[in-house]
């Protein structure tokens, strides 16, 4: 079997990737895809105006080709600490960008935990976006979880450097330096001054995420006025549901949310930070809001131990990562595709809706879809090929085979 053209190869080169399926247009058809110089391409345009034949032509063998999988919120993995500053920060993204692609992850955003001004002026600037390739994942830009958080939903977060909202825009600038780099950001609502900057921060491209909170449902929804959309990692850190006042769980089915405009939220399914019954919940409340996310700490690939996250030291016990010496949940050590197959269990959804959460809906949450999360025409030839039980079995970049399952066969033929 010849080896996978390299993107240097397959440079102008015409690929047909056929005998497929392909999750297009909310639903799985068999058809054929067509990519050339990295883009997916429109056949009919080949065929009538160029008329041309594919200059490689690879047979999947009936596997389901998807969109690749994009994590919104991982702090790490691999035994890299997202939130540590040291002399390696960029070897250390890119150990993880290349880790991931074996769990079918083409895009990310590196999270980055509540920390002290000096560390956030260290490593903010290094954390740049990047195009992926064989090397790594696509860096979309730094979700930055806090430090503007409610101390009584601290979470795993360092107590000390969670920080107040005292000048608006200044507070924010004096805490991160430079928001160059920097995609997503957790808040607290219900702080003084939280809503004067979500409107600001919006306005320069930044999504703003809810979480970390002790606030209401009005609280919410205000912010949501003020330009928010997300909601970080849903029912944990936050107050729970209630009848009287549904607090942020309530923002999935709220009728104040301004027109056109779908408020996400993010969802850790591992097993163990959300139940199975919850999953359920807020998926047949709000599917097209859900955004699946790792939440994944270093230890995320590596062996039961004592490993780190920030300052904090960390212990892995079986399934779950907890604050040593605690019972306190730090983040989840499952992949990507590990959380897609349990919500598909879970929730007994399609399998569509499954590999849409982590594709689809988190490209719609970052304003991302010309490029990213779709097998559209034009696109970014960015997917995976799947089996019938959603196990990644390759992973591909701009239509470079980037990671491959040594079991799976995909024979290339040359014109």
């Amino acid at each position: 079997m010849p080896k996978a053209l390299s993107e240097k190869q397959q440079c102008g080169k015409l690929l047909k990737f056929f005998n497929c399926s392909l999750l297009r247009d909310h639903k799985v058809v068999v058809d054929d895809l067509w990519v050339r110089n990295g883009k997916i391409l429109d056949p009919k345009k080949i065929f009538y105006d160029e008329q041309m034949l594919a200059d490689v032509r690879i047979d999947c063998g009936g596997l389901l080709l998807a969109p690749g999988f994009i994590d919104a919120q991982i702090n790490g993995g691999f035994g890299v600490d997202f939130s540590v500053n040291n002399d390696n920060l960029l070897a250390d993204l890119k150990h993880v960008a290349k880790g991931l692609l074996q769990h079918g992850v083409t895009s990310f955003c590196p999270t980055v935990v509540t920390s002290c001004p000096d560390l956030y002026r260290k490593v903010l600037p290094q954390f740049k976006k990047t195009e992926g390739g064989a090397d790594g994942a696509t860096v979309l830009g730094l979700h930055l979880e806090g430090p503007f958080i409610n101390k009584d939903k601290k979470g795993a977060h360092i107590v000390e450097c969670i920080a107040e909202i005292k000048n608006g825009m200044s507070s924010i600038i004096d805490i991160y330096g430079s928001l160059e780099n920097v995609a997503i950001l957790t808040l607290a609502p219900e702080l003084p001054g939280a809503n004067d900057v979500i409107r600001e921060l919006t306005g320069l491209g930044v999504t703003i995420s809810l979480g970390h909170s002790m606030a209401n449902l009005c609280e919410g929804e205000e912010a949501v006025r003020q330009g928010a959309r997300f909601i970080t990692h849903l029912f944990n850190a936050m107050l729970p549901f209630h009848h009287r006042d549904p607090h942020l769980v309530g923002l999935l089915t709220s009728n104040k949310i301004p027109a056109g405009a779908t408020v996400y939220y993010g969802m850790i399914s591992d097993g163990v930070h959300t139940h199975p019954a919850a999953l359920r919940i807020a998926h047949r409340t709000h599917p097209k809001g859900l955004v699946l996310v790792t939440d994944a700490v270093p230890a995320m690939g590596l062996p039961i131990g004592i490993h780190t996250l920030g300052a904090q030291v960390v212990e892995v016990t079986g399934d779950r990562a907890v604050i040593a010496g605690t019972n306190t949940l730090c983040g989840s050590i499952a992949t990507m595709n590990q959380c897609v197959q349990f919500f598909y269990r879970a929730t007994e959804c399609s399998k569509v809706e499954a590999l849409e959460s982590a594709s689809l809906h988190p490209a719609q949450l970052l304003g991302i879809t010309e490029k990213k999360g779709t097998l559209d025409y034009g696109a970014d030839a960015d997917f995976i090929v799947l089996d019938d039980d959603l196990t990644v079995k390759a992973t591909y970049i701009g239509g470079e085979q980037v990671w491959k399952n040594p079991d799976l066969v995909l024979c290339e033929r040359h014109n």
